[in-house]
């Protein structure tokens, strides 16, 4: 199938397509006119890295993946180093998160300040 096939098959976009064989997790064959073919197998392994990727992961840590791509990635036996990726990701989200908390709670507490500078009754 050609890589706009693909994309309406999977709901990615050629332009990701594209990225997803750049970062080598999806390989494609040139047909004689230079357009990308990809195998029927294809539609499964883009799936999975969406997956993946929605779950958070980046496209290197999806490498970690690539034995189980081809099959079910959401009823596969994760492996330790899998497990280990995904663990080492959620505590990078885990940061953000809380870095994103604090400012937002320091913006919180701005307004606050600010709507009770301006009710204050003027002496």
């Amino acid at each position: 199938m050609r890589i706009g096939e693909l994309a309406k098959a999977t709901g990615a976009t050629a332009r990701a397509l594209r990225h997803y064989e750049q970062a080598g997790l999806v390989f494609s064959e040139r047909a004689p006119n230079g357009y990308r073919v990809y195998d029927e197998r294809a539609v499964v392994r883009v799936r999975n890295i969406r997956y993946l990727l929605a779950a958070g992961l980046t496209l290197d840590d999806v490498r970690v993946f690539l034995p189980c791509l081809d099959g079910d990635v959401t009823t596969a036996p994760p492996s330790d180093k899998g497990i280990r990726v995904a663990v080492e990701r959620l505590a990078v989200l885990d940061e953000r998160i809380a870095a994103q908390t604090a400012v937002r709670d320091r913006l919180q507490a701005a307004l606050r300040q600010a709507d009770s500078d301006r009710i204050r009754p003027v002496a």
